[in-house]
């Protein structure tokens, strides 16, 4: 007796049908997937990702954007300043400076790490909030 002798009887037929044993097992994993997937919660887009905020790389790009555009616009500016007042390379010195701080500002808000402003309570002149 050969492990083939079970295949061999069943291809002639002398077992069960598998072609409907297959169907009814078919049929019950798909109730018992479509059960699964009524109870499942639902998973946002993006594979497990949320969509409302930026994306991790993107907030990279963000604020190495902000900090060269701050530096690059002191540059320019202190450029300019040279060019047109005389002072060779004081307007440059002190605009790169200048940029290099907004640029870090920048990042700072961009990343969130500053503060939100807090509201402004009007006041009646004498420093006291009003009534």
């Amino acid at each position: 007796m050969s492990g083939d002798d079970a295949r061999r009887g069943s291809e002639r037929g002398s077992g069960p049908n598998p072609d409907g044993d297959l169907s009814a097992r078919l049929k019950r994993l798909e109730t018992q997937l479509d059960r699964k997937r009524e109870t499942a919660p639902g998973r946002p887009d993006g594979f497990g990702r949320s969509s409302s905020g930026p994306s991790g790389i993107g907030l990279a790009f963000r604020m190495s954007a902000e900090f060269v555009a701050g530096i690059t616009a002191g540059g320019i500016l202190g450029w300019v300043f040279d060019r047109a007042l005389g002072t060779s390379p004081w307007g440059v010195i002190v605009f790169l400076m200048l940029g290099f701080c907004a640029g870090i500002y920048n990042v700072m808000r961009a990343s969130g790490s500053l503060g939100q402003p807090s509201e402004s309570k009007p006041q009646n002149g004498t420093g006291d909030p009003p009534p």
